[in-house]
């Protein structure tokens, strides 16, 4: 079964990038202007529609898996480094590997690190199945331990409904406040690496 699942998810991913070929990546005026994006790839998810509130406030949701996740998921990390990607955006893909990384060898300073699948969710806010069983497709390939989120019906208190590109990367620190600036578009392990320190030692002072 497990050559089975990622023969499909091998399938999956050179559609992707087909799928990305043909029809690009999200500019930098789609994507956002918090952060100078440089040559990070994005791509678009829909129009801009939410704001940013200084807390996450309380929620409940699950992973993948079916695990039940809330707001105490920040509380035994000093910086908890939300990634949003989708399963059909390739810069997302291919930065899950290094963020795997990042977990592992950042647990030591305080930081943690969750996905949310922003497409795991059909139009009117239920789970999408098809989709969820290409995250747990995606999670298996790239060898992903940190849960995957799927939206709460609130989309986190309406943090998830402004995004327009993927992957957006934001920092939470253990009190549930939204810190630090947002990201947009993928980087490579030492680019995140030098940012969760920045990102970190602003959360901890």
């Amino acid at each position: 079964m497990r050559i089975r699942n990622k023969k499909l998810c091998a399938l999956l991913l050179a559609g992707v990038c087909c799928f990305t070929i043909l029809n690009g990546c999200g500019d930098k005026e789609a994507a956002g202007e918090n952060e100078s994006l440089g040559n990070a790839p994005t791509e678009e998810v829909g129009e801009d529609s939410g704001t940013d509130s200084a807390n996450i406030g309380e929620f409940s949701t699950q992973d993948i898996t079916g695990e039940t996740y809330t707001q105490e998921i920040f509380k035994d990390y000093d910086l908890t480094m939300v990634n949003v990607f989708t399963t059909w955006c390739t810069p997302c893909i291919n930065e899950i590997p290094d963020l795997q990384k990042l977990s592992e060898e950042m647990a030591d300073k305080g930081v943690n690190v969750v996905g949310i699948a922003l497409d795991c969710v059909d139009g009117s806010g239920s789970p999408d199945n098809d989709t969820v069983e290409k995250a747990k497709m995606l999670a298996e390939y790239t060898g992903a331990s940190y849960p995957f989120l799927i939206p709460d019906e609130s989309f986190l208190n309406g943090r998830l409904m402004g995004i327009s590109a993927v992957p957006e990367t934001f920092f939470v620190d253990k009190e549930g406040n939204i810190v630090g600036e947002t990201y947009s578009g993928s980087r490579s392990l030492e680019d995140w690496k030098t940012i969760v320190e920045t990102e970190l030692e602003g959360a901890v002072k």
